[in-house]
């Protein structure tokens, strides 16, 4: 069935349009784009005599990236099994947390001064998916939360 949107003119298949617009859709997919804008902006951290501390090519930062970006397309599909949603963006929540863990850990076991306060926002998208992903399990949270009074009025 399609439905003709009353803005844009545009026809969109009624349960993709559904899935749009959901919040916590767009939560989710927010997530996703930041941490692709860290794998794609990221640069390389050096300290002072130009050794690379942290670098997105290394194989547990790109892992870990990855794994983040994968989880969030798995989760932002799976939108009609709220729980798993659920359960999906809290596995992404911890993810994203080892990941900041990471970089945290590399910039603070290095002896010497480092130039990581003159990368910017790099270090702090983790944190920004992070803040995503919980807005998007509390809108998951008050939709199972609305469908169970529902079955209760029934």
């Amino acid at each position: 069935m399609l439905v003709f949107s009353s803005k844009e003119d545009v026809f969109l298949p009624s349960k993709h349009k559904s899935m749009l617009q959901r919040i916590q859709t767009v939560y989710m997919i927010l997530s996703a784009l930041a941490l692709g804008a860290l794998y794609f902006w990221f640069p390389a951290i050096e300290d002072a005599s130009g050794v690379v501390i942290i670098s997105r090519e290394e194989p547990l930062v790109f892992g870990l990236i990855f794994a983040s970006i994968a989880l969030a397309i798995i989760t932002i599909l799976s939108f009609k099994k709220r729980q798993l949603q659920f359960v999906l963006n809290r596995l992404n929540i911890i993810l994203n947390f080892v990941l900041l863990g990471v970089f945290v850990y590399r910039s603070l076991t290095l002896s010497g001064e480092t130039l990581v306060s003159e990368k910017g926002i790099g270090v702090l998208l983790p944190i920004i998916s992070i803040v995503f992903l919980v807005l998007a399990n509390k809108a998951i949270k008050r939709d199972e939360d609305l469908v169970k009074s529902v079955d209760r009025l029934r």
